[in-house]
């Protein structure tokens, strides 16, 4: 705001400039002046003259030229009018705005680059009426414009003080207009001029400006001017904020060097400097480590380069970090194993019921340690249900050997970055997991769970997986490379045991590098003793409950295992049991009487309604009704299959919610009864004059696989022949057109299932046998079990059919 009046004040230093008129005579518009009606027409680019204003304008086009010097030579004054387009070269009347200026030429200078520039002053508003002639210079009819009078003096007044005010805070908070501009918008008395000084000199657009100018009411002119004021000021104040912002910041930083300069120079003088120092004490921690010897030239080259650096400089934290991670690594640090194996596996047994392969595993590795002193470490892979103990199996692991134990969750993991790190050129690079669980463990043969590897992820930063293929093969573990290292570090010693749900998701080339344990489910016996050796005496000491308080019997386990759990692990067996805890806590601080031993009938109080019925067998009473045994990732279940004739066309039907697979099954299924029809002494007929409709119950609940099929054909014979299946009898396998019997998976859970539901007998595949070997005779006693390869032995076993 206000630069014409300066630029104004500069042309006025020059000798032969005409004095200012004084500001009594000239502020105002003089109403008795008298100007022609007709007068030239100087067009004005990027600017509005306003009356009362002096500018200085550079006239360069041939017809302002002629306009001003035709001007000049006769009454001197001139009409302006200022341009709609500053673009437009050539303006023709069109391209002017219709309310200009009338001014007065006072001085006419012809400077050294052969322009002209003129001196103009704002006398009074006009209307353009009509051009007369655009050759040589523009000629046009005007008419002089009057201000309207003010109707309310005192709101005029306050008006002008608000414009005055605003005006005034802005020449002070712009850093290039001086103070004295104050004063002199002080000494300014004529209203309307103060009003034209200020418009004139608004950091507007043209088209503003020309608006302020148009304004025949001086009222709403200052309110107009006003609203322009304060949006410049809102601009101002933000700005100096800004800059104050800035300002301070700089300070601060120009403090704080000078500041750390003066303590530096300090320290000098006393022989002290902490960079050094702590330079000095790196390099005697170094002597003392027993790392490889191409650590230790890379230690020695980059504590010297960190020598030579400015501590001021950003790089040297970064470089300091560096040193510092490569001094706290353990390299050749390896903890003592403990090879008192019988100790090993009382450690094992006292944290874990069951889990018997794993435990064997750990022992033959011990044992093989114990006899030749150094052997590659296994990399395990526990799968199995949430639940069972596979990541709390790892700790007591690390318990039972005596080495460190690290943890490490997979899941969710995008970025390769976390297992390699970065480079140290990235701002805020880190090295990876690995390296720096290693580091927090200060161990290099930790025990190291590697959790949820089936659920790393994958996308544009990178593949997890690809990069834990170097980490978990035995042959190439032992240069591990880590981004951030830039150095190879052995991790053939670090025992990898990695927990996975499902190993459908894991990458191929991972899954070979690692030797799978299959963790199954629990069985409900083996629940109980879980429960009464771990959950029931950690819960109750988390209860802050004694012995003597609460009693858990094996019934009321058995309750809780049956109606409120269904789950392959003992999470929710544990969740159960901790309300159980709470229940009686909170009697025993209201002091209210109770029984200690807590019996089946009292968990309805206790946990609510049973949220699960127990898998009772119902005998079927008509035929086309089967059992089957199913595989979730809760455990084993009972399965029903249900097989109607109705009269049709020999349409199959099938519901219950199942997957392809399953559906295949029953499409195998029937195709192998229709070939053996004869032999299964059905009647061809049948299969063109019945539809076929069958269900497997529960259909919210999806299913498939194959294991149901010696099911389907055993339901859908029993349908066609009207013959009903034998009772109590379960059975699960794959088959195939030809009627044989393949074999299936989850057979223990299976079983047990089975178990619960009180079956009797049990049919399963020959080469499932070796799979019951496996499992507890205590757990599977009452059972008989019928070894199949054939469909036909399946069908004389149910339904008598020879």
């Amino acid at each position: 705001m206000f630069d014409d009046y300066y630029m104004q004040q500069r042309l006025d230093d020059d000798g032969d400039f005409l004095p200012l008129l004084s500001i009594e005579e000239e502020e105002g518009e003089n109403p008795n002046e008298q100007f022609p009606e007709t007068l030239p027409l100087l067009a004005l680019k990027n600017t509005v003259l306003f009356p009362g204003i002096v500018i200085p304008i550079t006239v360069g086009r041939d017809k302002s030229i002629k306009a001003i010097n035709q001007a000049h030579n006769n009454d001197r004054l001139v009409a302006v009018l200022s341009q709609r387009d500053s673009e437009v070269e050539e303006p023709g009347v069109e391209d002017l705005f219709r309310v200009g200026t009338i001014a007065r030429i006072l001085k006419l200078l012809r400077m050294p680059d052969g322009t002209t520039t003129a001196i103009l002053q704002g006398r009074r508003r006009f209307e353009l009426e009509d051009l007369i002639t655009d050759e040589p210079y523009m000629l046009a009819n005007v008419r002089t414009l009057e201000y309207e009078p003010v109707t309310d003096p005192m709101e005029f007044e306050a008006l002008i003080s608000s414009v005055l005010e605003r005006a005034q805070q802005i020449i002070e908070l712009s850093p290039n207009i001086p103070s004295e501009a104050n004063v002199m918008l002080k000494n300014i008395q004529n209203h309307s001029f103060l009003l034209n000084f200020i418009a004139s000199n608004l950091s507007a657009k043209v088209g503003i400006k020309q608006e302020l100018l148009r304004e025949d009411n001086l009222q709403e002119k200052g309110q107009a001017l006003l609203k322009q004021l304060n949006s410049e000021l809102q601009l101002l104040e933000l700005k100096d904020q800004i800059e104050n912002k800035v300002r301070v910041d700089i300070e601060k930083q120009q403090r704080d060097y000078f500041l750390n300069q003066q303590l530096k120079t300090i320290q000098e003088e006393l022989g002290q400097n902490p960079q050094e120092e702590e330079i000095n004490n790196m390099a005697k921690r170094a002597k003392d480590k027993d790392w490889p010897e191409a650590v230790a030239k890379t230690f020695d080259k980059e504590i010297n380069r960190l020598r030579r650096m400015n501590p001021q400089v950003a790089e040297f934290s970064i470089q300091l970090t560096y040193l510092e991670l490569l001094l706290d690594l353990p390299w050749e640090e390896f903890t003592q194993d403990n090879f008192d194996l019988k100790k090993v596996k009382k450690v094992l047994d006292e944290d874990h019921f069951g889990l018997e392969k794993v435990k064997d595993r750990i022992l033959e590795h011990l044992a093989v340690l114990k006899l030749k002193g150094d052997m590659k470490a296994p990399i395990l892979c526990l799968v199995g249900p949430p639940g069972v103990g596979k990541t709390s199996l790892g700790r007591s692991i690390a318990r039972a050997i005596q080495r460190k134990f690290v943890r490490m969750s997979l899941g969710g993991l995008h970025d390769e970055s976390e297992i390699r790190g970065h480079r140290k050129t990235y701002i805020g690079a880190m090295p990876g997991r690995i390296v720096q669980s290693l580091k927090r463990a200060g161990s290099s043969n930790p025990v190291f769970i590697l959790d949820e590897i089936d659920k790393v992820g994958k996308d544009f930063r990178g593949d997890p997986s690809s990069a834990l293929l170097e980490v978990l093969d035995p042959e190439q573990n032992g240069t591990f490379y880590d981004n951030y290292l830039e150095l190879e570090y052995d991790l053939s010693k670090v025992m990898f045991i990695a927990t996975a749900n499902s190993l459908n998701t894991i990458q191929p080339a991972l899954l070979d590098r690692m030797e799978i344990i299959q963790v199954s489910g629990y069985s409900t016996e083996e629940k109980i003793e879980i429960a009464k050796r771990h959950l029931i005496p950690e819960q109750r000491k988390e209860h802050g409950l004694k012995a003597n308080q609460v009693k858990l019997g094996k019934r009321t386990l058995e309750a809780i295992i049956e109606t409120y759990t269904r789950e392959s692990g003992v999470r929710s067996l544990n969740r159960q049991i901790a309300g159980v805890m709470r229940n009686v806590a909170r009697k025993v601080a209201m002091e209210e009487e109770y029984e200690v031993s807590v019996k089946p009938e009292h968990l309805n109080g206790m946990l609510g309604p049973s949220r699960f019925d127990k898998d009772r067998y119902a005998t079927p009473e008509v035929p086309g009704v089967t059992v089957g045994l199913a595989w979730t990732q809760s455990g084993g279940d009972i399965l029903f299959v249900e097989a109607i004739l109705s009269p049709g066309k020999g349409k199959l039907t099938l519901t219950g919610n199942l997957g392809d697979v399953m559906k295949e099954s029953a499409s195998t299924a029937l195709s192998f009864i229709k070939a053996n029809s004869e032999t299964l002494g059905i009647d061809p007929k049948i299969f063109e004059e019945k539809d076929i409709h069958l269900h497997v119950p529960e259909g919210a609940i999806p299913k498939d696989g194959p294991s149901a099929g010696i099911t389907m054909l055993t339901a859908l014979t029993s349908a066609f022949t009207g013959k009903r299946a034998k009772t109590y009898v379960a059975m699960t396998g794959e088959i195939t057109l030809r009627g044989k019997v393949l074999p299936v998976g989850g057979i223990k859970e299976k079983i047990l299932a089975a178990k619960r539901a009180g079956m009797k007998e049990i049919i399963l595949c020959q080469e499932n046998e070796k799979h019951v070997a496996e499992i507890n005779p205590d757990y599977i006693k009452g059972i008989e079990f019928h070894y199949v390869s054939r469909m036909e032995k399946v069908l004389k076993i149910t339904l008598g059919i020879r």
